[in-house]
């Protein structure tokens, strides 16, 4: 029998461009489907990386204390006590940030990190005003959109857009039309951005501190993608951190997004309101990660790995999925957001007749599968013409299912610009 659920039962039941993606991503890996998978957001299965960590696994095996680490005992709510000192050391060490274990927070994923943090500052406050989360670049990351506790937290902000060769673009920081005021809680910008592969630049970043350290409000930076680690970045992207910064990191683009660990660095104060969080959420999150990744972090082979072996791996592939595409849209109204950065290309088809969602479905028909952009522009007030005209193509799987994916959906573009 139906039974009524609560406001957050009805908010949090509902469907989620984060469960569609899921859903498509869970039926392809486990064998269900048989679409080739351009939607999903898993990374690719790089050999030398997949070799560590068995190795690292019957390591753990062995080592008595290191299973029971791993496994029988619970960590911190914070996290993993060796590892976040660890991690502490190498951000010191690498960038010179003063930080130490009482800085890092341990999450179960990104998602719950972003999950606690934008409920942490957004929504009614103790003065009675109701603030909301600022997405200074839209499009942003699709798990965003569903997170708040509450209706309407989310306000994003369109690009300014820079054609460029080649059929590319290139998304950037509107600062003209930035609008921090007191209804702003915090800012949240994802660099290299997921969907498009955008990464701000650092004087955009430096311009974007400066307007939230003028507001007094957090500048929360997704670099799930970003260096030190995995540093899937194409281009020039310095890592920033100071006070008032919440820098995120996750360990799943290293490969491991089984085991669900999401990274925070931020003010001490942040990191114990989410230990807090954590306490009554989870008990404590899970030591898995931690133990598999602390090697690489004490020996500093974790940045040598990112540079060498995890950012080539894809960022090839990102330079032949572009190339392809191109090639088999040409003469159709499109472009590709310039590839800086994660392992998505972000498609514009401009004047797409029935928008993205109609042709992601069809697409689904076809045989493959990937994201409409509809789901990406969360908090965007006003209606724009563009958000739905992109699709976002993940080039991580295999290249036999990128370059058929890609063949189908040219096929499936072309007929509906024709009008079949």
């Amino acid at each position: 029998m139906p039974f009524r659920y609560s406001t957050f039962g009805e908010r949090f039941t509902r469907p989620s461009g984060a469960f569609e993606l899921m859903d498509d991503l869970a039926r392809a890996m486990s064998g269900h489907s048989s679409l080739l998978m351009l939607g999903g957001g898993n990374p690719g299965r790089i050999p030398e990386m997949q070799r560590l960590f068995r190795e690292r696994l019957k390591a753990i095996a062995a080592d008595s204390a290191q299973f029971d680490r791993m496994l029988a005992n619970y960590a911190h709510p914070a996290g993993e006590f060796a590892f976040r000192a660890s991690l502490a050391k190498l951000l010191r060490n690498e960038y010179g940030w003063p930080l130490g274990p009482e800085n890092i927070a341990l999450t179960a994923g990104s998602q719950a990190a972003f999950f606690m943090l934008f409920n942490l500052f957004a929504g009614d406050g103790p003065d009675q005003r109701r603030r909301r989360i600022l997405l200074p670049v839209t499009p942003e990351y699709v798990g965003y959109a569903n997170v708040t506790l509450g209706e309407d937290l989310l306000t994003a902000r369109r690009p300014a857009i820079t054609r460029l060769e080649d059929d590319f673009y290139k998304y950037g920081l509107d600062f003209e039309n930035l609008g921090i005021d007191e209804g702003i809680a915090a800012v949240c910008v994802s660099r290299p951005t997921n969907p498009t592969g955008n990464v701000l630049t650092d004087a955009e970043m430096l311009r974007l501190e400066g307007a939230c350290r003028e507001a007094n409000i957090p500048l929360i930076v997704d670099n799930a993608y970003g260096a030190p680690f995995p540093n899937i970045v194409y281009t020039d992207a310095t890592p920033r951190w100071n006070a008032g910064t919440i820098f995120c990191l996750s360990l799943s683009k290293l490969g491991l997004p089984g085991v669900r660990t999401g990274i925070v660095v931020a003010d001490e104060p942040i990191v114990q309101a989410l230990a807090n969080m954590t306490a009554v959420l989870n008990l404590a999150v899970g030591s898995v990660g931690p133990v598999i990744v602390q090697p690489l972090i004490d020996s500093g082979e974790i940045l040598e790995l990112s540079r060498t072996t995890i950012r080539p791996f894809y960022e090839a592939k990102a330079m032949r999925a572009a190339a392809l595409l191109r090639r088999e849209l040409k003469g159709l109204p499109f472009a590709i957001h310039k590839p800086e950065g994660a392992f998505f290309l972000w498609l514009w088809l401009e004047g797409l007749p029935k928008g993205s969602a109609a042709l992601y479905r069809r697409l689904k028909q076809a045989g493959v599968a990937v994201l409409p952009g509809d789901h990406f522009f969360a908090g965007l007030a006003e209606r724009w013409s563009h958000s739905r005209e992109c699709l976002r193509l993940s080039y991580a799987r295999d290249d036999e299912v990128i370059e058929g994916g890609i063949r189908l959906l040219a096929r499936e573009v072309r007929a509906v610009y024709s009008g079949r």
